[in-house]
């Protein structure tokens, strides 16, 4: 195949993997194709603002069996491989034309994890080395990769991902016969978050993961109990949620005919764990702020801030002028930005009435229901 030809189907193939912060639905009806087939993927700047990045494959060969995978060992899809070189060439080529933000790496595990570490680390070496790029590049880190592949990651790239994709040994289990949660996952990822702690080497990088969901039989609680604790003890900068796409797998994986309550019922789980995920890392709660039906399960019908508010009339009503920033971040309908802006108002004058605040129209209604002046 040419090189036009790979970028093309590797392109595609690289949608299954949304850990490079594409993670939610709008964002993936966003992307755009390029010249060559490839996939452009809408992205938020460090900074403000937006760009877009360059994400594919590497190869989609692979001797992993993930039950959830369409790339899987087995499957009776077509494959290739792009070597490094012809790989630093299109995105390089992108960068001068295009105006490209940075690029995402990933692959099928080809041969073994070290030799897929190989192919990434050589192209985001050539791109460093040959063309003296000193822009965004994201490398996923993959499973039972050795320290050696990971510290080499670590030199080149500014964000490194290893996907977790489910909470623990036994959902993994369920869905591959060969990865080991512990010594293929949990360990190389506390390894990375000890080279980028702050005050080492590495603290630049940022470490993300990803869980895959609902293509196992886990819940939510399971989800959101792993999720802060990849926040408290590993330091990790952002964890993302994809939705198990059907019918992309093995039919028959656990989960997949699951009676699902309504048609869309698969991304409002997603965007429930998102919001879940925002408390958690923007609005101060706490694991124990976070509630869960019988089953384990987040709401369909209510977020899960509404919900806390809903559960503790005893907080309300909220005083604007007193209360704290945090105190402000329980009001539905007030996000960081609103509460950092209520702050400043209030330091220039007292806030008499609620039509004073940077907060209009239905928003405006909902914090009636829960602040006074």
């Amino acid at each position: 195949m040419d090189t036009e030809s790979k970028l093309r189907l590797l392109s595609d193939a690289s949608r299954y993997d949304l850990s490079c912060a594409c993670g939610t639905k709008q964002s993936v009806d966003h992307r755009s194709r390029g010249a060559n087939g490839t996939w452009l993927y809408p992205v938020s700047l460090p900074g403000g603002g937006a760009s877009i990045m360059l994400k594919t494959l590497m190869s989609n060969a692979c001797v992993n069996d993930c039950k959830y995978c369409p790339f899987r060992i087995g499957s009776d899809v077509q494959r290739c491989t792009i070597s490094p070189d012809e790989m630093a060439a299109v995105f390089m080529d992108y960068v001068r034309t295009r105006g490209v933000f940075g690029i995402f790496l990933s692959s099928g595990v080809v041969g073994s994890p070290d030799n897929t570490m190989k192919l990434l680390n050589d192209t985001a070496k050539i791109l460093r080395a040959k063309y003296a790029y000193r822009g965004y590049v994201h490398i996923k880190i993959i499973p039972g990769a050795s320290f050696a592949a990971i510290e080499e990651s670590l030199s080149l790239a500014k964000t490194v991902s290893l996907n977790i994709e489910t909470p623990g040994q036994q959902r993994l289990a369920r869905l591959s016969g060969k990865k080991n949660f512990q010594d293929d996952i949990i360990r190389p990822m506390k390894f990375i978050a000890q080279q980028t702690a702050k005050g080492n080497k590495f603290e630049r990088v940022r470490q993300t993961t990803q869980f895959i969901v609902g293509a196992s039989d886990e819940t939510d609680a399971e989800i959101v109990r792993y999720t802060a604790g990849l926040y408290e003890r590993l330091g990790l900068n952002r964890v993302y949620f994809s939705s198990y796409q059907r019918g992309a797998g093995d039919p028959a994986i656990p989960g997949e005919h699951r009676e699902q309550p309504f048609k869309d019922a698969a991304f409002v789980r997603e965007h429930r764990l998102y919001q879940t995920d925002f408390l958690l890392r923007k609005y101060d709660f706490s694991l124990s702020d976070i509630y869960f039906d019988e089953s384990g399960g987040l709401s369909y019908d209510t977020d899960p801030k509404q919900l806390w508010a809903n559960r503790h009339p005893e907080f309300f009503p909220v005083n604007i002028n007193r209360s704290s920033e945090s105190q402000l971040l329980r009001v539905p309908g007030i996000g960081p930005l609103g509460a950092r802006r209520i702050v400043q108002t209030r330091s220039e004058r007292k806030i008499a009435r609620l039509e004073w605040l940077p907060i209009k129209g239905k928003r405006l209604e909902t914090l009636r229901k829960y602040v006074v002046c």
